[in-house]
């Protein structure tokens, strides 16, 4: 069975937590899939994208390079699909084969948590607060620049938590 040793999207090395390379078998065609997942900042930035370029080694040492479709996953944990038509099997011989019916796909998910992902590499996200302060304070806050407000709520929430904990 060909199992992963690294993937390179758009040239950027992508750290894996798990991956799956197969073959699925359709009554017209035969398709690569190739099934990892990532972090979530991985998954923002390649999930929306439609066809990516991929160099990924195998343990053996053989690479693939080829443009893949990409496709989002469903699930617990950020994953992505990717896939590319194959016309000749004979370099494949050793990759799983299934079929659209089968029920038996890689299950990749097993032994992997968020909370590890997210120790790798931890996603921004943007919010909007809607506050009731004195007035001194919100005039204190507005004139504050992004970078420096941004710093300072992740250390009075990491304070506030680390209190809470104490308690």
């Amino acid at each position: 069975m060909a199992i992963v040793k690294s993937v390179k999207i758009d040239g950027d090395e992508i750290h894996l937590f798990n991956s799956a390379i197969y073959i699925v078998e359709s009554a017209t065609r035969y398709t690569l899939e190739l099934d990892i997942i990532v972090s979530e900042v991985a998954e923002r930035k390649y999930g929306k994208v439609e066809n990516l370029i991929l160099e990924i080694e195998l343990q053996d040492g053989r690479m693939i390079n080829s443009i893949m479709h990409v496709q989002r996953v469903a699930g617990g944990l950020p994953k992505l699909n990717l896939y590319c038509e194959l016309e000749d099997l004979d370099d494949y011989s050793d990759f799983q084969l299934l079929t659209e019916n089968d029920i038996s796909f890689p299950q990749i998910e097993e032994g992997i948590t968020l909370y590890e992902i997210r120790q790798f590499e931890m996603p921004d996200e943007n919010i909007r607060l809607k506050l009731t302060l004195p007035i001194d304070q919100a005039e204190w806050l507005k004139s504050q620049k992004q970078s420096d407000l941004n710093q300072f709520f992740k250390e009075a929430i990491n304070n506030y938590w680390k209190k809470q904990t104490t308690e």
